[in-house]
């Protein structure tokens, strides 16, 4: 019976992992005669950059399932996990794995995206307050400034500071998950770290920025025409004639 106790926990975090690895951006982008995300754009497989694609639509489902991936597994330890000796450590945990699926998804060759949804889900799953919060700030850092990496960062940044600091008012603070949001939260600026670079140099893309279409080449036939008919010409116009030959002459 004990050793069964200690199992679930194990169990858990790995569906939690599993759950996580499912890229819905990629799948949604599929589903839906997309253009694979990680081909355009920032190439990375998230709700934003889905967006890009001109697919609103597209953009809103990934955003609410890649959070849906992260709550899913937080909620049901919360609720469920007590009756199989399941607590705040794998609570915690869980939320966690959930959140290194995204970012390393065994189904997708460990390539996934930066993670900013699936965190916010699992901030959900701890507390509706917490991410509610979160999502705040978020918000009004992208209405703001218009740059979605920068919400996200700062975000990131805020949500275990809100944790610890409206621990015992608005949700019971524990040590163990305010561990995880902190490790989740350097996961995001890790993540984000190209983003950081552009932001410095002022080349980050803004919000809703739709991705630029790649131009078509000419083809060769008529890239080789055109350069003929312009030599031709150029050659009528400026070339020097040659002397006339002299060996006619006596």
């Amino acid at each position: 019976m004990e050793s069964m106790q200690n199992f679930w926990p194990v169990l858990a975090v790995i569906a939690a992992y599993l759950i996580g690895s499912l890229s819905f951006a990629v799948i949604v982008s599929r589903v839906m005669g997309l253009n694979d995300p990680r081909t355009f754009g920032s190439k990375n497989p998230g709700a934003t950059n889905v967006l890009r694609s001109g697919s609103k639509a597209a953009a809103i489902i990934t955003l609410l399932l890649d959070a849906a991936k992260g709550w899913l597994p937080v909620m049901l330890v919360g609720s469920y996990g007590p009756r199989f000796g399941l607590h705040d450590g794998t609570l915690a945990m869980v939320g966690l794995a959930a959140f290194l699926g995204h970012l390393y998804p065994v189904f997708f060759r460990f390539v996934g995206g930066k993670g900013v949804a699936t965190a916010l889900g699992v901030l959900v799953g701890v507390s509706g307050w917490l991410g509610l919060a979160t999502l705040l700030i978020w918000v009004l850092m992208a209405l703001g400034f218009r740059y979605s990496s920068l919400a996200s960062i700062t975000a990131a940044v805020m949500a275990p500071v809100v944790y610890v600091l409206a621990g015992d008012t608005f949700w019971i603070m524990n040590a163990s998950v305010a561990f995880g949001i902190t490790v989740m939260a350097l996961f995001l600026l890790y993540r984000h770290a190209e983003n950081i670079n552009r932001l410095i140099k002022g080349t980050e893309s803004k919000l809703g920025k739709k991705a630029e279409s790649p131009v078509a080449a000419p083809s060769h036939g008529a890239r080789r025409g055109h350069s003929h008919r312009r030599s031709g010409k150029l050659a009528h116009s400026t070339e020097p004639q040659p002397p006339h030959s002299d060996k006619h002459r006596p």
